[in-house]
């Protein structure tokens, strides 16, 4: 990639999907605008905001630009940057767009619902010879260099391997907030809104963060199981156990439909001890042989500021596109199983106060994945079948 030329502050901006997820986003910019760094110059969107949400970003009494049409409204802002938060399935050509129009980009996780999608992304990207930043916010986090280098002391002796557990509750309604919720496929074209793949993919891509493995070729096996209490397409509850080129294994537990929903967090066994990482807390737990529990809890790196502080050359990149091809391989391996299998009514139960499903028993499923980097069917659950493998 070439160097980008310095950027002169503050940049101007174009958000592409403010509403839902957006809104963070949003919020974000707001604040980066307040240290002077960017200027939202223009929102994306099929149906605009109101003046009531945008006052604050309102400059001279005027309010960002506004349109449903993404490549015209990068031309007429000049915008140096895009955050796009799309659905999954758009963001590709979206990514390519901007790539085209020399504009670089935050574009949010998961970068695409294929591997091919996110190669023709990427590849698309590196020839435009613009910057990308892959929204894993999560490495950003203090804690992951810390943990990294705790392991390379031999702080916990030999890994032997990483597990992670995301146990998370989330209402029928969920499934309906947008078309492409909860679907594999949507008009022909990929989506893959999993557990894994979605809302709790911070605990893939961390995990193989961590593990060191985090290009395409850093994986050798994928093993997975795919099942879902809710009446949708895609999976919500799900376990994948990654085997990597240095011979260790990685394996994420994730459910939607939990009977306590809790902390996701990421795993690093040890011969010696283990290091407990609860990734959205940005807070670390070191436990190791003939010393007391150490806790730290770490500060985080935006990535949006980050990608201004890299394109002013003042910082290294974060969450380039080629250090998410190995999360990109899980995401395929999910995309090409077969259609999750559907629990059955005994498996689960409503829980009317919060109108979501729960699968019975498994939190404790999760736990157990998560410390024994086993798979559901390993553990003994009686509703999960042997698993799909992807080599």
């Amino acid at each position: 990639m070439t160097t980008p030329a310095p950027m002169t502050t503050p940049v101007p901006i174009v958000l592409a999907g403010a509403r839902g997820h957006g809104s963070w986003h949003l919020k974000n910019i707001r604040r980066l605008q307040d240290k002077g760094l960017v200027r939202l110059a223009g929102i994306c969107e099929l149906t605009p905001l109101t003046e009531e949400e945008l006052d604050t970003f309102a400059t001279a009494g005027q309010l960002p630009e506004q349109s449903a049409d993404f490549g015209a409204l990068l031309d007429s802002t000049g915008a140096a940057i895009a955050v796009i938060c799309t659905p999954i399935h758009t963001h590709t050509d979206l990514a390519l767009i901007a790539a085209g129009k020399g504009v670089h980009l935050l574009l949010e996780k998961p970068p695409a619902p294929s591997y091919a999608e996110f190669r023709r992304m990427a590849d698309g990207v590196a020839a435009a010879g613009v910057v990308c930043q892959i929204g894993f916010q999560s490495l950003g986090s203090g804690a992951v260099p810390a943990i990294r280098e705790l392991v390379a002391e031999g702080a916990i002796g030999e890994v032997t391997g990483i597990g992670a557990a995301g146990a998370w509750a989330r209402a029928e309604e969920y499934y309906r907030r947008a078309p492409w919720a909860g679907r594999r496929t949507l008009n022909g074209a990929d989506v893959v809104d999993g557990a894994l793949t979605n809302p709790l993919a911070h605990a893939v891509a961390t995990a193989l963060a961590l593990d060191g493995a985090t290009r395409a070729e850093d994986i050798t096996a994928i093993e997975a199981e795919l099942l879902r209490a809710n009446a949708i397409e895609s999976d919500d509850t799900s376990c994948v156990r990654v085997t990597t080129a240095a011979g260790r294994r990685v394996t994420v537990a994730a459910t939607l439909c939990a009977e306590r929903p809790d902390e996701p967090y990421v795993l690093v066994h040890g011969t010696s001890g283990r290091i407990t990482f609860w990734y959205k807390q940005d807070r670390v737990l070191l436990q190791r042989s003939g010393r007391g529990p150490e806790e730290t809890e770490y500060g985080r790196t935006d990535l949006l500021e980050n990608l201004v502080e890299h394109l002013e050359g003042r910082a290294e990149l974060l969450v380039a596109p080629e250090s998410t091809g190995a999360f990109m391989r899980v995401v395929e391996a999910i995309r090409q199983a077969p259609d999750p299998v559907a629990l059955a009514e005994d498996d689960w139960y409503l829980l009317p106060e919060e109108n979501r499903r729960v699968v019975r028993g498994i939190d404790a499923l999760v736990r157990a994945a998560a410390d024994t980097l086993s798979l559901y069917s390993e553990l003994g659950a009686p509703w999960a079948l042997p698993n799909e493998v992807s080599t």
